[in-house]
């Protein structure tokens, strides 16, 4: 399997195609498999990268508190492994807030980006969520469902147990995401915001700030979406437009 020891872990991800290169970014607790729920094939014209990040999927968890930051550095760090000065980028809920630490720490890296349920901090509806995600509540959970997140994290019940320890983290944290309108001002990537109307997690009013602050970026709300609204029958419209937006011309 393709691995990469990066940073106190071992990445795991996919390189396939050629072309430009296009970064996917999945969301929290999810695998970069997740992917093919939206882009069945790859796009055409594309290097596809598809990474899991620290902690999920086939990648090992680090020995060190989890953060958004530190995942950005991660997935740089993969790119210069691969020999990647510029990318595309697609990234989810996670993915797309690590694009937005990516972006703003080494703004030149990326050209274009699309960022689905993104938020420039943490509201309270996402902190209450969070603090949810006790290792008593794995453990609570149904053989069934205990087995559904074996399948996708491979190495063992410690690593969901720190997957949740991560997603707990959020509740209290507030300097990893904390970007400001100055910060999200250095942002040169061309950036299409995609936001759930009834997103439970961020409200619109997070999207309006980002597009705000993002000099060259537009938002695409989509009526009565959830969180993460690129699934199901929203992901041929999805898949259609965010590839139209990365294909434009500066």
């Amino acid at each position: 399997m393709p691995t990469i020891g990066l940073n106190g872990f071992e990445m795991y991800f996919e390189d396939r195609g050629s072309g430009e290169p296009l970064v996917l970014l999945h969301g929290g607790m999810g695998i970069g498999d997740d992917w093919r729920y939206v882009f069945p094939r790859d796009p055409s014209g594309y290097r596809v990268v598809v990474p899991d990040l620290r902690g999920h999927g086939r990648s090992t968890s680090p020995d060190e508190a989890f953060s958004v930051r530190r995942c950005a550095d991660d997935v740089l760090a993969l790119l210069d492994h691969l020999g990647i000065q510029r990318a595309k980028a697609i990234g989810l809920s996670l993915g797309a807030k690590t694009l937005l630490h990516m972006s703003t720490a080494q703004p030149a890296r990326l050209e274009a980006m699309v960022l689905v349920s993104a938020t420039p901090s943490f509201p309270e509806p996402l902190r209450d969520a969070a603090a949810g995600f006790t290792r008593a509540a794995f453990e609570s959970l149904s053989a069934a469902e205990r087995d559904a997140l074996r399948a996708r994290h491979v190495h063992g019940d410690e690593q969901i147990a720190r997957l949740y320890d991560m997603m707990r983290s959020f509740a209290t944290s507030h300097d990893d995401m904390a970007f400001t309108a100055a910060a999200l001002g250095a942002i040169s990537a061309r950036t299409l915001i995609v936001h759930g109307e009834r997103d439970p997690y961020y409200p619109v009013e997070m999207a309006l700030e980002l597009v705000r602050g993002i000099p060259h970026s537009i938002l695409w709300i989509v009526p009565d979406g959830p969180h993460g609204p690129v699934f199901g029958t929203m992901a041929e419209p999805f898949a259609s437009r965010a590839l139209a937006h990365l294909s434009t011309s500066a």
